[in-house]
């Protein structure tokens, strides 16, 4: 049996009571280890289950994704989507396996939000562009391949993130947007569309024949095979200027290949008006006619500063005294008077 001295040693010092103590003491120790033993054991196949349903997780929460835009999948959203998925199944699962092995996660949960705070607060910044790419993936204004302008940037997407989007501009230079800054500004996706409009005017003589020039506009429009028919290309005069009439071609084309196809219309519009025998106006020059030109007479005109340095000078005029104050008194009476 376990004496009370026994037990005052086992609960004074574990240590001790293996050390000095009788095999009857040994038990409540022997006990707490099988306990722990068992719970460690618990908690390590907890940990293993965890690990697994994260990833059963994950691969749901990505095919749920696949299949909610199944017209229009996003590899990046999905990727966010079961990534999220997946940390938030561990932290559950190693919060369930701490509480298995005795520790006390509510202290554990104060540390973790007292850290996150001042973590916060210190990356605030950084945070402000994940939440921008969270938005940015759930929203999708614009996917890997969009050629769109961001920030004032038209380039087309190369990469996306949780912090920054990846851009290669016209100079094909690489470009990286803040997030923050991408989402809080004008996004123009250029690609989103299915048809992209091209207008282009051209100017054309007062004595050319409009309607000629307008049916060679959309013709010549109807014959390049990436103008799409719906809608129909369109032609009107837009302006009557001082020396030209404008006309204005309307048409459509896929996003693809857009700035390739406005250049090559440009070129067919230019040779179908030169044979037809339409002509580009310009702006006209007005020539005023003046008198002829004469250089001026040196010669006269050394004469006749000769003349003026010959000629005498003029004397001086004798300046005049200032009148007495008697005079001034006199006067002033006479003319009281």
């Amino acid at each position: 049996m376990v004496t009370l001295a026994s037990a005052v040693v086992a609960a004074r010092n574990p240590f001790d009571a293996l050390r000095f103590g009788t095999p009857e003491t040994w038990w409540p120790l022997l006990g707490t280890a099988a306990q722990f033993a068992i719970n460690l054991a618990i908690g390590a196949a907890m940990l293993v289950v965890t690990l697994w349903a994260a990833g059963w997780a994950s691969r749901l929460a990505r095919n749920g994704m696949a299949r909610l835009h199944r017209h229009a999948p996003d590899a990046i959203l999905q990727g966010f989507v079961g990534s999220l998925v997946r940390y938030l199944v561990v932290v559950i699962g190693l919060i369930a396996v701490l509480e298995q092995i005795g520790v006390q996660t509510t202290s554990v949960l104060a540390v973790l939000g007292a850290a996150s705070l001042a973590i916060g607060l210190a990356l605030q910044g950084g945070l402000s562009n994940v939440a921008a790419g969270v938005m940015i993936l759930l929203l999708r204004p614009y996917r890997i391949g969009d050629r769109v302008q961001v920030a004032g940037t038209v380039g087309r997407v190369r990469g996306l993130d949780l912090f920054v989007t990846r851009l290669h501009d016209l100079d094909n230079s690489v470009v990286f947007i803040p997030n923050s800054k991408a989402f809080g500004d004008i996004i123009i996706n250029y690609s989103m569309p299915e048809a992209r409009r091209i207008v282009m005017e051209f100017g054309i003589d007062y004595a050319d024949d409009v309607d000629l020039a307008l049916a060679i506009l959309v013709e010549t429009a109807q014959a390049d095979p990436r103008i799409v028919d719906d809608p129909k290309p369109w032609a009107k005069v837009t302006e009557l200027g001082e020396s030209t009439v404008t006309v204005t071609l309307r048409a459509w084309t896929s996003p693809d290949g857009y700035i390739d196809t406005r250049f090559d219309l440009i070129k067919a519009v230019k040779a179908a008006f030169q044979d037809a025998g339409l002509t580009f106006a310009y702006p006209h020059q007005v020539a005023v006619e003046t008198r002829p030109w004469t250089p001026p007479d040196a010669k006269a005109q050394h004469a006749a500063l000769a003349k003026r340095r010959r000629a005498p000078k003029p004397k001086p005029a004798t300046p005049g005294k200032l009148p007495s104050r008697a005079a001034r008194e006199s006067g002033s009476a006479s003319e009281r008077g």
